[in-house]
């Protein structure tokens, strides 16, 4: 954990973790949408181009993940606390408005359990990472 004394409820950094089945999904409505004749982009943008941050707007702090790991694994998450990392900034949540707005997007697994338990349910069928899968 890089810093503990952030000016966050917890003094860890916050970041806006989405689930990579979320960031899979936006991605694909993003390439519907930028095809030719979509009605959700604008012809004169530059065709194939669409930009949008993707996140769950609010954020969770480190420690909170850390915590979030050790209630759906059921174990302790060895880690160790050092110094902040230089340029880190304390807070960084997305805005997903135009996501939302443009492609229809919304997380469909917007808490940590959720992301956590999944990740934690691969990797326990999958021992091994992906030479196991």
């Amino acid at each position: 954990v890089f810093g503990d004394d952030y000016p966050t409820p917890d003094g860890t950094c916050i970041r806006d973790y989405i689930h990579v089945a979320d960031l899979a999904e936006a991605h694909l409505l993003a390439l519907e949408a930028t095809a030719p004749g979509d009605a959700r982009t604008d012809p004169s943008d530059d065709r194939g181009m669409l930009a949008c941050n993707l996140g769950n707007g609010g954020g969770f702090s480190v420690r909170e993940v850390l915590e979030a790991a050790e209630r759906v694994s059921g174990q302790a998450v060895p880690h160790e606390v050092g110094p902040r990392r230089a340029g880190d900034p304390p807070v960084l949540v997305a805005s997903a408005a135009r996501a939302a707005e443009v492609l229809g997007w919304q997380p469909a697994h917007p808490t940590l359990d959720e992301m956590v338990g999944s990740a934690w349910e691969w990797r326990r069928r999958h021992p091994d990472g992906y030479a196991s899968a």
